[in-house]
């Protein structure tokens, strides 16, 4: 704490006393009146910046600043547990500093960058807690001569695509297709998207990173060492601190890639081409990614309800070469020359983000362009190809109990650059040995959430049978509490630490056990302490 001058502990007063009356502070009982607000300020560098940037139950823009980034309505409710304070940091110190308050006023703390966890980890707790909103450190640097970034936590994916290519039509970044989620936390579950066949996971391109752990203190990967820099990426960065930034490792991507969107129907024969899909995509070139969305939709000519599958692909490459793949390997699908486009890489991330082609790469920059709805999901990993019969039980699913409302099944083919990576690589398991990953989605309007969990369960359930088993497996960005809760190493180990790590979990815990013996640094699924 630093020394304070009469008339600056004066000043520092009136400050905290005008902002208590105006925010109306409604504190917990465990905080004296004022006392988290309090030490913010008298512990800050500049008590005036730091009372800008929080905001309290009582303040007008409290409730904007919270749902702007929360992208599960299910998390809305009035029943839903609300912070005791947001703070929206525009400079990392003011982030030591609300750790060191938060920690003094037994406070817990939720990191929130993009707000699209599935399960609201990053803006629910169940106890007395403040966000740390990172909407405000969203800077990209990049560098064009060595091929890497710095991103802070805050950017979202459009943000730091946008800023690749304004600098460079020939490097890219293997991470996701949805461009409004955040870095901070995408990248420290593993990050997945177009371009992982060729280049792996985000997670497997992070070379450096800015991180405050449990003392307040700012480490970069020196400082940290290497089991925690190692533990970070892919191990999610909320058990163990603080993300502030990421640097990255940049990748090549050609002049032109091809795009193409394709949907068949069951009647056009679908299930076969689903069959054949499972042995082609996983080990064709590895500069094609061909994923499946499918759902549950009317068939105009019978009035009947049918499944509709979407084959969208990204192809580090011409058309000429991809057709001739395509033709040699996957000729069941159809394709023609009419069905594909030629664009730049950063053209291809703006349709994969569900914009329409020709939109301007400026829209990656709008953070509330998606509709938002409430949703539940879930994941499991294919390590043998799925017979017709287990397709033909999903069409049952989709079709006759089609109450789930707006349900997609989403099949992201791994192989080529994930086989080559060992599962203790980073903490993120999932390499040689998975077929595919596969996301079970259910989404709806309104508040009423039974029977689309219910849904989604009962599906979920009937997959057992087909996927990874003894552990089955699970994705941990696509965070599930079903898998099961608690901050306990018995807790854990028993259901969703290996569901989600594997061999990798046991590492994972002694990590967390030497940075943060304390536990202070938890939520309902965070790496726990060994003792």
């Amino acid at each position: 704490m630093k020394t304070q001058s009469p008339f600056s502990m004066l000043h520092l007063i009136l400050d905290l006393f005008l902002l208590v009356l105006s925010a109306g502070q409604v504190l917990s009982a465990n905080t004296d009146d004022g006392g988290f607000v309090g030490c913010l300020i008298i512990n800050s560098d500049d008590s005036d910046s730091i009372s800008k940037v929080v905001y309290s139950p009582n303040n007008s823009s409290y409730t904007s600043v919270l749902r702007f980034s929360i992208n599960n309505l299910r998390f809305t409710s009035l029943s839903t547990p609300k912070p005791l304070f947001i703070v929206t940091p525009d400079n990392e110190s003011q982030i030591q500093t609300v750790v060191y308050c938060s920690k003094k006023n037994g406070l817990e703390i939720r990191t929130r960058s993009g707000g699209h966890d599935f399960e609201g980890l990053s803006y629910v707790s169940q106890v007395p807690f403040v966000i740390i909103d990172l909407i405000n450190l969203r800077s990209v640097t990049v560098d064009t001569q060595s091929a890497t970034a710095w991103v802070q936590a805050g950017a979202t994916l459009g943000e730091f695509y946008y800023a690749i290519a304004k600098n460079s039509r020939n490097l890219g970044f293997p991470a996701g297709v949805w461009y409004a989620l955040g870095l901070g936390g995408h990248i420290s579950g593993g990050g997945y998207g177009g371009m992982m066949r060729k280049y792996g996971l985000a997670a497997d391109n992070v070379i450096d990173a800015r991180f405050v752990n449990v003392h307040g203190r700012i480490l970069d990967r020196k400082s940290m060492g290497e089991d925690l820099f190692w533990a970070i990426r892919g191990g999610g960065g909320s058990s163990f601190g603080i993300i502030l930034s990421w640097k990255m490792k940049l990748v090549s991507v050609p002049e032109t890639v091809t795009v193409f969107s394709i949907d068949r129907i069951l009647e056009q024969n679908l299930t076969k081409i689903i069959q054949k899909w499972q042995y082609v995509a996983p080990k064709i070139d590895k500069g094609l990614d061909i994923r499946v969305l499918m759902f549950s939709v009317v068939n105009p000519e019978t009035g009947n309800r049918t499944i509709r599958a979407t084959f969208e692909t990204l192809f580090l490459g011409g058309i000429d070469r991809l057709l001739l793949l395509m033709q040699e390997k996957f000729p069941e699908l159809g394709l023609a020359r009419k069905d594909c486009t030629e664009m730049s890489w950063i053209e291809s991330v703006v349709i994969g983000s569900s914009f329409r082609n020709g939109e301007p790469p400026e829209i990656l920059l709008n953070r509330s362009a998606m509709p938002k709805n409430s949703f539940k999901g879930k994941s499991d990993f294919a390590t043998h190809p799925i017979p017709e019969e287990g397709f033909e039980g999903i069409w049952e699913f989709y079709n006759e109990k089609i109450e789930a409302g707006m349900a997609v099944l989403v099949l992201t083919p791994y192989g080529g650059k994930m086989d080559e990576i060992p599962e203790s690589a980073i903490p993120f398991p999932h390499r040689f040995g998975s077929l595919y990953m596969i996301e079970y989605l259910v989404v709806w309007d309104g508040d009423e959430t039974s029977p689309h969990i219910s849904w989604i369960r009962s599906l979920y359930s009937y997959m057992a049978s087909y996927v990874s088993n003894s552990p089955r497996t699970a994705y941990l960005n696509y965070n599930d509490l079903d898998l099961g809760i608690g901050t306990s190493y018995l807790e854990a180990s028993s259901s969703w630490g290996p569901k989600y790590f594997r061999n990798n979990f046991n590492r994972l815990v002694k990590v967390k056990t030497m940075v943060d013996p304390g536990n202070f640094f938890k939520h309902e699924q965070s790496i726990p302490t060994r003792f």
